[in-house]
């Protein structure tokens, strides 16, 4: 085929045009110091290639979900006090939220549930006391608050009304006066009154060397209901009007012991704080420990609404109601109307006798304890 050369001249200027366009682009290529592999065509445009990106900024890392507080550690957050243990209860039918207690001091207000048809029957350290009802273990009021870590759970117990019923608890309340350290005794008209300081710790190491349970006035009231259970060897240890022989020679010994024990206290004559913690002060009445116009105590001569006067005034000295001790042990029904609409609940006479189940709570009796009287008197008494 023959070109003319006007063909030829076209063809010939493309190809002159073509070499120079790749001889510019290596050289771009070169200038710039890349390497890139590429084909030519007439009708291609190269493709851009988007750069990677990086980010300075680290992953952030998933929130962990706080691990919820229990019951106990919810109240212990309440307070600051190093001191503070949160108790907690558990056991068939309790439902108790847990209490803020303080260690080395006695247990307070400690629950007493009730349950149609069943008998509680305290707490206890472990599931296994409590289901045995180890009457040695049983924890309530009389005992110092001990915890690990700041908590301490405690294990209810229950029995029935039959068993309750036929444990046939017989509650003695043992009543004191004064004190000597001279053996013979005194010699004056209140000789009776007064017990040797070496028989009265004798018997007190009886009933701590003999694991006696020591209830505290809210569980004799609940025992009287028969809503509370009281193992056999349960005793009540008082003493009458607080006198300064019972401050400095007895109380030191139910301290040293770990016994608790209740001083009825005329808070006319005396208004300072418990000797010690092992010692309630509950009321002797204000200003009745006094003969009115009969001769006879105040507490059988005055109206309902004078008593129950005297007794809230005693009441807010001491911080405390539940029980009152009658002066000369003298009451009447209108004594215990008074002593109703003061707000106490029990009333503590003078005549022989023991506490049990449906016992008057306003005509409690007492074992008295009288000068000469020795451990072993003690023990035919109490166990």
């Amino acid at each position: 085929m023959t070109v003319s050369r006007a063909e030829h001249r076209r063809r010939t200027s493309r190809r002159v045009r073509l070499r120079r366009t790749i001889v510019a682009t290596v050289a771009v290529v070169l200038i710039t110091g890349g390497v890139a592999a590429f084909a030519l065509t007439r009708t291609a445009s190269p493709t851009p290639v988007a750069e990677p990106t990086t980010s300075s900024e680290p992953t952030p890392s998933p929130t962990p979900t706080p691990t919820p507080l229990s019951p106990a550690e919810k109240l212990l957050a309440t307070t600051t006090d190093p001191k503070a243990c949160a108790v907690s209860f558990v056991g068939d039918g309790i439902a108790l939220e847990p209490q803020l207690q303080t260690e080395d001091v006695r247990y307070d207000e400690l629950p007493l549930p009730r349950a149609d048809g069943r008998v509680f029957a305290g707490w206890y350290p472990t599931a296994a006391e409590a289901a045995s009802l180890n009457a040695a273990e049983r924890i309530n009021g009389a005992d110092l608050v001990t915890c690990t870590d700041r908590e301490r759970t405690l294990y209810a117990a229950w029995t029935t009304p039959d068993a309750n019923a036929a444990e046939d608890t017989a509650l003695p309340i043992l009543m004191y006066h004064q004190f000597t350290r001279n053996p013979d005794g005194e010699d004056n008209w209140l000789r009776g009154n007064y017990a040797y300081i070496g028989d009265f710790d004798a018997q007190m190491a009886h009933i701590q060397d003999g694991k006696f349970y020591l209830p505290t006035w809210d569980e004799v009231s609940a025992f009287i209901d028969g809503a509370l259970f009281l193992p056999k060897r349960s005793v009540v240890i008082t003493d009458d009007d607080a006198d300064s022989t019972w401050l400095e020679m007895a109380a030191p010994i139910v301290d040293g012991r770990n016994l608790l024990t209740t001083s009825f206290v005329i808070t006319s004559a005396r208004t300072e704080p418990t000797p010690n913690r092992f010692v309630l002060q509950r009321s002797h009445t204000h200003d009745m420990h006094r003969a009115g116009a009969n001769g006879k105590g105040r507490m059988v001569n005055d109206d309902a609404a004078t008593i129950a006067a005297d007794l809230e005034q005693s009441a807010q000295i001491l911080g405390a109601k539940e029980v009152v001790a009658y002066p000369f042990g003298h009451y009447n029904d209108t004594t215990k109307e008074g002593v109703r609409r003061a707000g106490f609940e029990l009333g503590r006479g003078i005549e022989p006798g023991y506490v049990r189940i449906g016992t008057d709570k306003l005509a409690l009796p007492v074992v008295r304890i009288d000068y000469g009287m020795t451990v072993d008197d003690l023990r035919a008494k109490i166990g």
